[in-house]
């Protein structure tokens, strides 16, 4: 009966040492997922490479995430919908070249920032356009919902919308737009590709990137303020831009 008793006791100690193991491969496994929702034809900050979703605003959430125990999923939607994705909690983070605005702020929190950029204004090489001043009456192309389309909208006349900036250059190109308002670093980029088109010197507005997270989240706000804050001190922040530039100098011109 002993011998019985000795065994069963073995068994279940087995168990529990199997048990325990199982449990923190299982922990293991089940890594923390930080849902991230962009626009990705964005670039530098997001666009796709071999398929993949890359960009500045993609390697700070994903180190970012890192630092403090996540791995990122990353889905690509309309950016008029990324906020409202944050807001619903279908998504935790939206980094998609997002401008502070107070008007955004309503409805969610924002990161400490991460980049000052500008609206510019985007014409044909030949355009007699040569400031905001000769824009009114003209065919103005804008991202939906962005800070050019508010800007436009509230300072100029009624712009023509489009889902993303590269429907809008593939249109301002085709001869149907005048001019396009979007941020300069996409605008570079879409100039690089475009040389029938070039940057005005001018910039309409001045704005900082930050990345938006759900006001019911404080707490993932204050981690990844302390991650971003900690990738600025070290030299990481930099570095990713730096990353980027180098990638625009060696890429050949189309």
């Amino acid at each position: 009966m002993k011998k019985y008793a000795s065994l069963a006791i073995a068994a279940l100690a087995m168990g529990m040492f199997v048990c325990s193991m199982g449990c923190a491969k299982n922990d293991e496994a089940t890594v923390k997922t930080l849902r991230m929702v962009t626009e990705a034809t964005f670039p530098p900050y997001e666009y796709r490479e071999a398929g993949e979703i890359v960009g500045i605003d993609v390697d700070i959430v994903t180190e970012a995430a890192r630092r403090i125990g996540y791995t990122v999923s990353i889905e690509d939607m309309a950016f008029n919908s990324v906020i409202a994705a944050v807001q619903s909690g279908k998504a935790d983070i939206a980094a998609s070249g997002i401008t502070v605005t107070e008007e955004r702020k309503k409805n969610v929190n924002f990161t400490i920032p991460y980049v000052t950029a500008k609206q510019v204004i985007l014409v044909p090489v030949d355009s007699p356009i040569q400031s905001a001043d000769d824009l009114k009456d003209k065919r103005i192309g804008v991202q939906q919902s962005t800070t050019g389309d508010i800007y436009v909208t509230e300072n100029i006349g009624a712009p023509q919308r489009f889902e993303n900036s590269a429907i809008l250059v593939a249109t301002l190109v085709a001869g149907k737009l005048d001019a396009g308002v979007l941020d300069d670093a996409p605008a570079s980029e879409y100039v690089k590709s475009n040389p029938q088109l070039h940057i005005l010197k001018e910039a309409l507005t001045f704005e900082d990137y930050a990345f938006a997270i759900s006001k019911k989240n404080p707490e993932l706000l204050a981690k990844f303020n302390a991650a971003m804050e900690e990738m600025k001190a070290d030299g990481t922040m930099a570095k990713i831009f730096a990353k980027y530039e180098e990638k625009k100098e060696a890429a050949p011109a189309e």
